[in-house]
């Protein structure tokens, strides 16, 4: 094999790696008090700040929106009934929460 075909064989080796190295994270917990808060990030320890966060309820219908503050934090008041929190990242990175999941 020659330093072509290695160097080749190496990038390709390391594309699954590359693809896994920035997976999205969060999650979301019911303050008790009528708010919902949920923390996000990446598998790599970096910053979710300024990442977009919905909240649709049964039907797909969007209750609110926002993004994650300097602290990779969203705040919002509990909707009633059933509803889904949409993480998204980026194509690809959605991330969504069922209210169901979501405890104190």
């Amino acid at each position: 094999m020659n330093r072509k075909q290695l160097s080749f064989a190496l990038m390709l080796s390391m594309m699954p790696l590359a693809s896994m190295a920035h997976t999205p994270l969060c999650s979301c917990y019911d303050n008790g008090d009528g708010t919902v808060l949920c923390e996000g990030g990446f598998s790599d320890g970096s910053s979710a700040a300024g990442v977009e966060l919905a909240v649709v309820d049964a039907d797909g219908n969007k209750l609110l929106d926002g993004a994650m503050n300097e602290d990779s934090e969203f705040e919002f008041d509990k909707p009633a009934g059933d509803y889904k929190v949409q993480f998204n990242a980026g194509p690809g990175h959605l991330v969504e929460i069922s209210s169901e999941d979501i405890t104190e």
